[in-house]
């Protein structure tokens, strides 16, 4: 067996260390379980080898200690599920006997969870690693590692090879429940440690968790994506959809009503598709959310939602109230028919605004937000102004707003990206106003009204004013006796701005009480 055989059967590992003509190489085929470039083609056909789940979870007893002395930051770009997974992995420190600690300078392990969805992120997380290599000079000891959605990426994982030689590991979203040998195989190992799996079946219940705080929690109730909308990179980065087990959520949102938390949001990428994979049990997301309805706990959240997913069901489910609030997130990313179809929304404007009124005569006080994509290639000034009269015709109450980036290995990064950053900025400058506008109005509406808010704590602004949000998602500022933080209170609204609202105290919210 020659070196390269070796190599490649892993019995060695390549040496990376830098030398004239390392721009060159391609050292993924060493590594075969590197994520490969996304394909559309190939990652459409999926979806045929059988989930697996393991319930067993547990440390192995040769890693129990192994953080004895030792401290770990992890630092978390993007979306909620990837907090979620930063809450696993601190849950999986801690069990190793890892201490937290919030400045990299104290830390003996640092890692980076990443986003791949936009460009921008990508990028911080490449001037951090930058950041990151004189504390590695000044302490050789420490170890840093890359995981999240970019380690899903070939190209991502070969830029770091090439170009951050001070990364000790990286790994994936898929194996999280690794840790424990991952951070071995580095402790023991002279080279880079690298444990991507492009294999996506698998789920891993009964991980530990650290969570923020003791009021609000994040509970993941399904893992991937299979809509493929042309400008994501999440369904390769996340994998397929795989649904948990109903039992195993219900149980977890039972221990957090136990322990006393107020509020849980439902994580996932589609969490409309909840179910869908399932081939022994009839059992969707409307009947996940009526379930959840029984348990005592105040409010009960979701996101993300797709349109396209969003049945009758559902709608008459969430119309029940209870702790099911009354803000639905429903991300519509352009209001023209012909670019949602080149954006592979699977749907058209009348068919969204076939749905949204739907759910306003079911319920008629829903507030609605949603996500906005300017500046997709091919976007004409008409077609902007359709999105512009889509936002007014629904009346969103809040609008996240992105100017369109090209992601490597999708099928929009192969499509010329021929509107002008100038033109971008100003469109996006034009939604933008527009948004602020309905927000501000939808505000003006609370000035005088009693709400009911869960209070979260001290203001970021100013530690004596407490601020906590309503059910449907409005910040409100207030003063208040800090032993209401954690409770559901009511406060009159004495002022609307155009993102938050200013109220006065007026009571603890008893049990048995409902307050919109």
């Amino acid at each position: 067996m020659n070196e390269e055989q070796r190599l490649k059967s892993g019995l060695i590992k390549p040496d990376l260390s830098p030398g004239l003509g390392d721009k060159e190489k391609d050292y993924s085929q060493y590594f075969e379980t590197v994520y490969t470039e996304p394909s559309l083609k190939d990652a459409k056909k999926r979806g045929q080898e059988e989930i697996a789940y393991h319930d067993d979870f547990k440390i192995e007893e040769r890693f129990l200690g192994m953080g004895k002395g030792r401290k770990f930051y992890i630092r978390t770009y993007g979306c909620q599920m990837n907090e979620h997974d930063t809450e696993v992995m601190a849950g999986i420190f801690m069990g190793l006997g890892y201490e937290p600690t919030n400045t990299v300078e104290d830390a003996n392990i640092i890692l980076l969870n990443t986003c791949a969805i936009r460009e921008n992120a990508e990028n911080k997380v490449f001037g951090e690693l930058g950041h990151l290599k004189p504390l590695k000079q000044r302490n050789p000891d420490i170890l840093i590692g890359v995981c999240g959605c970019m380690s899903q990426e070939e190209s991502v994982v070969n830029k770091i090879l090439q170009t951050y030689d001070q990364v000790d590991m990286i790994f994936g979203t898929h194996n999280i429940h690794r840790l424990p040998n991952i951070l071995h195989e580095a402790y023991m190992s002279k080279e880079m440690v690298i444990e991507v799996w492009s294999k996506e079946g698998d789920i891993i219940e009964n991980l530990p968790k650290v969570r923020h705080g003791n009021i609000k929690a994040w509970v993941n109730i399904m893992y991937g994506c299979d809509k493929f909308c042309t400008y994501c990179i999440v369904p390769y980065t996340r994998g397929k959809e795989r649904s948990r087990r109903p039992a195993d959520i219900i149980h977890e949102i039972r221990q957090l009503a136990a322990d006393g938390y107020k509020e849980i949001t439902l994580l996932g990428q589609n969490v409309n598709a909840y179910g869908k994979d399932f081939d022994d049990v009839e059992y969707l997301f409307g009947d996940l959310m009526n379930d959840l309805r029984k348990i005592d706990i105040p409010r009960v959240r979701f996101t993300t939602s797709h349109p396209r997913d969003f049945d009758d069901e559902l709608i008459a489910v969430l119309a029940k109230g209870g702790n099911l609030v009354e803000h639905i997130h429903l991300p519509v990313q352009s209001g023209s028919t012909s670019m949602l179809k080149i954006m592979g929304r699977i749907y058209s404007r009348e068919e969204y605004l076939t749905l949204v009124k739907k759910i306003k005569e079911a319920i008629p006080n829903v507030a609605l937000t949603t996500d906005i994509i300017v500046g997709f290639p091919n976007e004409t000034d008409e077609q902007f102004e359709e999105t512009m009269s889509l936002y007014r015709e629904v009346g969103f109450e809040m609008a996240f707003t992105y100017i369109y980036s090209p992601r490597d290995g999708t099928p929009a990064a192969k499509m010329k990206d021929n509107i002008p950053m100038e033109v971008k900025k100003e469109r996006l400058q034009t939604l933008n106003s527009l948004v602020n506008a309905y927000s501000k109005e939808a505000m003006m509406k609370y000035e005088g009204q009693i709400v009911e808010v869960l209070v979260e704590g001290e203001s970021k602004r100013n530690d004596q004013v407490l601020a906590g949000y309503t059910r449907k998602s409005k910040l409100v500022n207030f003063v208040a006796p800090n032993s209401t933080i954690g409770k559901l209170v009511n406060v009159k609204i004495t002022a609307a701005k155009s993102w938050s609202l200013d109220g006065e105290f007026i009571s603890v919210v008893e049990k048995e009480e409902v307050l919109l």
